[in-house]
């Protein structure tokens, strides 16, 4: 078909209003004209002229356009767009199945679609042949409908967005279940209206035993409204339909318990959390996923997806991915396939070596349209009037409308079984006094007087002398009488149960109960779209895999995160692995082991908090420098002074400042992140002191302080009270001239049995029993904590562990070494303690940190 004329056939359907009012016109309205004559005048004519010479009306344009937009308006919502309540369909789409039942195709070979689509335009939809047949297409696919109403033969579409042959190449016929539709049209069940052209007659709407508006849903978009109902699954609408039948006062509530939801023909996963809302009011929305599961493969984990959401584009959907990949946004994906093949879905997506694919499938839902939101509005027309309209309403607005079809029926029925029955008992009659009968046909005349003188003589009705004279020879013999009084028997029965239908709505009832069991029986299925509750909302840490790292801060303010196995477990007096490539005058001063699903709370020495989720520190190789801080947040002539990975923002915060001040504090106060950060106590305005190291506390644990010189002080930390943010502290301990405090542990009471571990500059270490520490009031000298001399340096930093945990020990030049902290004897407080790493010249020990949960990794070689 030429271009121009497809675009010509596009414009005639969406301006069928117009068409409307041209066929109006050609209706003419007599008028007398001033000469005493009546001409005729069409309407558009009576529109442009009036009574005069010129006979030209005045009229606003605007109320012109707004009558006009009215006219198209309610064309668009009654006659296009909106699908009625009683059988679910469009005019377009049940006058396609109406063409298709006239023109035999119930049953028997498929027909031409181009002869189907010229049948319908022709006979009873005057618009263009592209959008008959595009309506046509879709009710034969069974990736847009539940239940197809077309059987079709040839290319019909798919999943991936492929156009449907063109109607030349395809054919079609009814499907089976569309007959539920269409059963008993020919009973008078519904009222009929002229065709456009008046040449013959359509059915307003269809019989229906089918609840199609439900189960095969329906979408379109009318003028000031618009209808998007999402299909069900047979069973339960026909389940719900019968509830509502046996308790109509059944609430919404209670019918979902029969309705899982909306059932979609791509299957997938549904949440289901908003349902009552939705079906209560006639809108609301479900959160539709694909179906995805995972396979083993070659050493590597494969995502396969076997299900899409509904009206989703499969190709579209592959291709998302594809670009997620390219881009860099899915980096653990190696390669994807489409594998689907005879209509089902297959499509693979294999991962890299070692990949956990939790977190690629949570990326796939959250940045594809592996997960999509259904947006349902039920709109209809309820003799032909549009509403929008909840769950039960449908329901009872099915049960209402087939009450009505039964009613007909059983009423054309009735009407016609008396009627056969009338002719019956004439011809019994006849077969009993048949010499009687046969003489006084031979007597007549004529056809005419004969049934007269068989209405007199026998006291027959017209009807009945007629029948009998029809009879043939072979109706005479004895086995045609005994047809006839069984046939008689059978009426009077059949014509009994139809009074009793009538005259009983509890029997209707019961019929249209029967009928849902048939469809059930007949075409019911088990749903395709599973249904879940409800569903996380997808944050961040579900699209980033949990894994344990270490996290390391060096003095020059550098910071990186690499995987825990990049540590290795050596004995004490190793030499230790290079875990950082620093300059000369930079060194790791602090480690700790977290969760990549961990917030980081980075304290500065000035008082300041500030949040970074700790997969967002860029992961490096071991020999990596890291990424400074002051890139990654927004720090300005300040340093960090301590850094404390958290899962959940409970109990508080205890600090201590370089002069021995300390502070706690509610860490829920934190649990909103700022990028700018907050100011977390009040240090005095000289810079003399600085905070040292925040820790987490919860009540009635004890804290100890450790200062460089080798004091300690151990005390209750509810000695200390709650306060703000803007407070300085009280004091922890008072220390010697030149002493500061270097180290602060928190110590629950129930671990009391546990050590204490310290660790000087030149890699001396110890341990010491937190019961050597008597416990004292806050603010005292406290008691000596190791022999400090030149030999062993200053005090670096002290840990409270456990026999059961692992140290890591990093140095100024960035190396490192991993050991247990049962190889590290217990000694008595005064001990100097024994070396727990070689240093090579120049270098100094940076810091220790525990680590938790340890995996046994093989040991390398110094």
């Amino acid at each position: 078909m030429p271009k121009k004329e497809e675009n010509e056939e596009i414009n005639e359907e969406e301006l069928e209003s117009e068409d409307e009012s041209l066929e109006d016109s050609e209706t003419g309205t007599e008028k007398e004209n001033g000469n005493g004559e009546v001409e005729t005048l069409t309407k558009q004519e009576i529109n442009l002229k009036d009574i005069g010479e010129d006979r030209t009306v005045n009229s606003e344009i605007s109320s012109e356009m707004q009558k006009a937009y009215i006219d198209y308006a309610m064309s668009v919502i009654v006659a296009r767009a909106l699908p009625a309540v009683e059988d679910g369909l469009k005019p377009v789409h049940r006058r396609i199945l109406y063409a298709m039942d006239q023109i035999g195709l119930d049953k028997g070979p498929t027909k031409k679609s181009a002869s189907i689509v010229g049948e319908v335009m022709g006979k009873y939809h005057p618009h263009g042949d592209v959008a008959i047949y595009d309506s046509l297409v879709r009710m034969a696919q069974d990736f847009s409908l539940r239940y197809p109403l077309v059987h079709g033969q040839g290319n019909f579409g798919s999943m991936d967005g492929d156009s449907a042959a063109a109607q030349r190449y395809t054919e079609a016929k009814l499907d089976k279940i569309s007959l539920e539709l269409l059963q008993d049209l020919d009973k008078e069940t519904v009222p009929f209206v002229n065709t456009y052209d008046n040449s013959r007659k359509e059915p307003i709407v269809l019989p229906g035993k089918l609840p199609n508006l439900l189960v095969n849903g329906s979408s379109g978009i009318a003028v000031g409204m618009a209808t998007n109902i999402p299909p069900h699954n047979l069973t339960e609408v026909c389940d719900a339909i019968m509830l509502l039948i046996d308790k109509p006062n059944t609430e919404i509530k209670d019918l979902l318990e029969v309705i899982k939801g909306p059932d979609f023909p791509t299957g997938g996963v549904m949440v289901t959390e908003n349902l009552l809302e939705m079906y209560s009011t006639g809108k609301g929305a479900v959160t539709l996923r694909g179906s995805v599961k995972t396979e083993s493969g070659k050493n590597k984990e494969i995502i396969v997806i076997d299900q899409i959401p509904y009206q989703v584009n499969k190709s579209e959907l592959v291709k998302q991915i594809a670009e997620l990949s390219r881009d860099k946004k899915l980096t653990d994906v190696s390669d994807i396939r489409d594998e689907s093949s005879k209509g089902k879905v297959r499509v693979v997506i294999e991962l890299k070596k070692g990949v956990d694919p939790k977190f690629t499938i949570n990326r796939l839902y959250k940045s594809t349209n592996l997960q999509t939101r259904f947006n349902s509005t039920f709109v209809a027309l309820d003799n032909g009037v549009p509403k929008t309209m909840n769950l039960k309403q449908i329901l009872q607005a099915y049960i209402l409308h087939r009450r009505k079809i039964v009613r007909k029926r059983s009423e054309f029925d009735l009407k016609k079984a008396e009627s056969r029955l009338h002719i019956v008992e004439g011809l019994l009659i006849a077969q009993k006094q048949i010499d009687k009968i046969i003489e006084t046909i031979k007597k007549s005349k004529a056809t005419l007087e004969a049934s007269e003188n068989l209405q007199k003589k026998f006291s027959l009705s017209k009807k009945q002398a007629e029948a009998i004279l029809e009879i043939t020879l072979k109706q005479l013999t004895a086995l045609e009488r005994e047809k006839l009084e069984k046939e008689e028997k059978d009426l009077k029965e059949l014509i009994k149960e139809l009074k009793l239908i009538l005259n009983d709505e509890i029997e209707i009832l019961k019929i249209i109960k029967r009928e849902l069991n048939e469809l059930k029986k007949n075409y019911g299925d088990e749903r395709r779209t599973k249904v879940i509750r409800a569903v996380k909302e997808i944050e961040e840490k579900d699209l980033v895999l949990k894994q344990d790292v270490v996290i390391t801060i060096t003095e020059k303010g550098y910071i990186k995160r690499m995987p825990f196995k990049s540590y290795h477990e050596q004995r004490r007096g190793g030499k230790g692995v290079i875990g950082t490539d620093l300059s000369t005058d930079d060194f790791v001063k602090q480690l700790l082991t977290c969760s990549t699903h961990d917030y980081l709370l980075l304290f500065t020495k000035r008082g300041r908090l500030m949040w970074l989720k700790a997969h967002k520190v860029p992961e490096t190789q071991r020999y990596g420098k890291g990424q400074a801080i002051v890139n990654l947040l927004s720090i300005k002539d300040d340093e960090i002074s301590s850094v404390l990975s958290v899962k959940d923002f409970k109990d508080y915060l205890f600090m201590v400042t370089k002069k021995g001040m300390v502070k706690k504090i509610r860490l829920d106060m934190f649990s909103k992140p700022r990028n700018v950060g907050v100011r977390i106590i009040n240090l005095p305005n000289d810079n003399s002191d600085s905070v040292v190291d925040v820790k987490r506390i919860s009540e009635k644990q004890q804290v100890m302080l450790m200062s460089a010189d080798g004091q300690a002080i151990r005390f209750n930390s509810d000695e200390v009270r709650n306060m703000g943010r803007s407070s300085y502290g009280v004091s922890g301990i008072k220390l010697d001239k030149g002493d500061e405090v270097v180290s602060m542990e928190i110590v629950p009471m129930e671990k009391t049995k546990s050590t204490i571990l310290t660790l000087t500059e030149k890699g001396y270490c110890k341990r010491s029993e937190v019961d050597d520490y008597r416990l004292t009031g806050r603010s005292g000298k406290g008691v000596i904590n190791i022999k400090v001399s030149e030999k062993t340096g200053k005090v670096i930093r002290t840990i409270e562990i456990d026999e059961k945990d692992t140290i890591v020990v990093t140095t100024k030049k960035g190396m490192a070494i991993r050991t247990k902290a049962k190889a590290i004897r217990v000694m008595g407080r005064a001990a100097q303690g024994v070396r727990v790493i070689n240093l090579k010249q120049g270098d100094r020990v940076g810091d220790v940190a525990k680590l938790v949960e340890v995996e046994n990794v093989p040991e390398e070689s110094n």
